[in-house]
């Protein structure tokens, strides 16, 4: 699970081998420049302010749009709803619920944190995770009638490297790679085969600070856990 992400005060100008990796398609290149500070947490209560940037490919364009952090959503009389089904995280990508979206529907969030979360006992633990590096996070979304998006972030199996701290599922990290980024968002359906394998084997691409804290928001710091992710790539450089 996923439950909080947030990119703040970063811009990926300070991280030379991020833009040389892109350099080669200046639209993206100018909207990751441009990607708006936030902090996004998951519309429970059917809470349609809590959106978050997502980039898109829509008519052949690639754009940043604000999407209500839930799947689950209707309109009626131009009005966005929320459905009950909880869906800020999208797991089992065989349901129909989620095909369709994962073919045609795929999106990208810029990040440098995220929370994850851990029941130890009868006591929730939060982790605050932060990159040493901006990352980006595979998501899927769909357009309402009334032109507002909504989506959820891709999660799959949980990675031996974060079961300490989510022992259920991993959020999918993309890599930092124009062409990739271009198909990720593009009309190949996802049986093509660069998605197929992120998809079946999914990868840490950042590597993580690891925190246990209060809240996500307070940051306040809880006991002595201060651990290191590593990224998977170190182990094939």
């Amino acid at each position: 699970m996923c439950g909080f992400v947030s990119y703040e005060n970063a811009t990926i100008r300070e991280y030379p081998e991020w833009v040389d990796a892109i350099s080669d398609n200046n639209s993206l290149l100018n909207l990751f420049n441009t990607w708006p500070d936030y902090k996004a947490y998951p519309a429970f209560g059917g809470d349609v302010s809590k959106t978050i940037p997502l980039l898109i490919s829509e008519n052949n364009e690639s754009k940043i749009v604000n999407a209500v952090w839930w799947f689950d959503a209707f309109c009626e009389e131009q009005q966005t709803f929320l459905g009950k089904l909880t869906s800020f995280n999208a797991r089992n990508l065989d349901s129909t619920f989620w095909k369709g979206a994962l073919n045609h529907h795929r999106g990208i969030v810029l990040a440098n944190y995220l929370g994850e979360s851990k029941r130890v006992g009868k006591t929730k633990h939060q982790y605050l995770m932060q990159g040493e590096a901006p990352f980006l996070l595979g998501a899927l979304y769909k357009k309402l009638a009334n032109g507002q998006y909504c989506c959820a972030i891709i999660t799959r199996d949980a990675h031996p490297k974060m079961t300490p701290y989510h022992d259920k599922a991993f959020p999918l990290f993309l890599p930092i790679k124009a062409s990739f980024i271009d198909t990720w968002i593009g009309n190949d359906d996802a049986n093509n085969d660069s998605v197929r394998a992120l998809l079946d084997k999914p990868v840490l691409f950042p590597s993580l600070h690891v925190q246990r804290v209060k809240t996500y928001k307070g940051r306040q710091k809880i006991g002595q856990t201060d651990e290191l992710l590593v990224s998977d790539l170190h182990s094939i450089e």
